[in-house]
């Protein structure tokens, strides 16, 4: 098997290689049984982990976390930027804006039950994900998320270019 070019099997020497090599070759003549498949079991399927990963929270989660103080920024921000995001829209393309705000914000929603509470059932929106948001917000607007919802958050502008650098760091290092 190669990888980025490298070649993943040991050399002919590797005692710990021909050792692993004749425990499978042993097994697979035990009892008449046929030999374990390429992923460990006979019949050559993936075996299930006993403890699957858990599952990240949804953006809805990590919001109610967070405004409840028991998510740290970067944590949110690492859920932010992976999540969809709904955004209420009109006629023409792009975000709509709310300026009766000290700086302007964009209203989004981390879910489509929340942009329905507050621009209704039958609304136009557009789904993207935060890092996408991040990348086409106009320079000098916020954003409030989950406006009408239990836990709504408002980033003024300065929060959304910390945002931002936080994105940047984490994609580019």
């Amino acid at each position: 098997m190669h990888v980025y070019g490298y070649e993943q099997t040991g050399y002919q020497g590797d005692p710990y290689q021909q050792q692993a090599q004749q425990h499978a070759a042993q097994q697979a003549g035990m009892n008449g049984m046929p030999g374990p498949g390429p992923y460990g079991d006979p019949q050559g399927a993936p075996q299930q982990s006993l403890y699957p990963e858990p599952s990240p929270p949804s953006l809805a989660d990590a919001v109610r976390a967070f405004t409840t103080g028991s998510m740290p920024v970067e944590d949110f921000q690492a859920i932010f930027i992976t999540s969809k995001v709904h955004c209420p829209r009109g006629d023409r393309p792009g975000f709509l804006a709310l300026h009766n705000t000290p700086t302007p914000v964009i209203p989004m929603f981390s879910s489509l039950k929340e942009l329905r509470r507050y621009a209704g059932k039958d609304s136009k929106h557009f789904s993207v994900s935060g890092a996408e948001i991040l990348d086409l917000l106009p320079t000098g607007y916020g954003f409030a998320l989950d406006m009408e919802g239990e836990h709504r958050m408002v980033f003024d502008a300065k929060a959304v270019e910390q945002m931002v650098d936080f994105t940047m760091r984490r994609m580019y290092g």
